[in-house]
């Protein structure tokens, strides 16, 4: 990653804990979208996921498996789909601990892409479970930039 690559944000509370970042990709929001749905092709342009089973649609439920944390497998259900807009991967059970990622695409004016991911953990167990999660920066700063990397190169 270069210097001038995007910085993670974390914010963190007793009962809350959030990581997000946000870059501008010079393709098209549906190009993004198109490798952000590919379940087929997502681990070859993801450095940090070796491997996802499911349909990324509305109402699916995907097993993820991410290199971080000792290869964890995470199985978040797909919701609030607008096609080369926006989507949410939920996994948990709230109020004890409950994971949700949104993923946010927006046409910039030179036919661009602002990108944003962003993921809160909330719920009454992450004071106690808080230590065995993993450093979520790095890999939102390697998620955003093998995306960037990716889409820029088809374009």
């Amino acid at each position: 990653m270069t210097t001038d690559a995007p910085k993670a944000t974390k914010t963190t509370s007793t009962f809350k804990m959030a990581c997000a970042i946000r870059t501008t990709i010079d393709a098209t929001p549906e190009r993004v979208w198109s490798l952000l749905t590919d379940t087929n092709g997502f681990p070859q342009w993801n450095s940090t996921v070796t491997r996802i089973e499911g349909k990324i649609a509305e109402g699916e439920t995907l097993k993820l498996t991410s290199p971080s944390g000792g290869s964890r497998v995470f199985t978040p259900k797909v919701s609030d789909v607008t096609p080369s807009r926006a989507m949410t991967w939920s996994d948990g059970m709230a109020p004890m601990f409950r994971g949700v990622r949104t993923f946010s695409l927006a046409p910039t004016a030179d036919g661009g892409t602002e990108f944003e991911m962003r993921e809160e953990f909330a719920g009454v167990l992450l004071p106690m479970i808080k230590r065995s999660l993993p450093d979520f920066g790095p890999v939102f700063e390697a998620y955003a930039a093998d995306l960037k990397r990716a889409a820029e190169a088809a374009t």
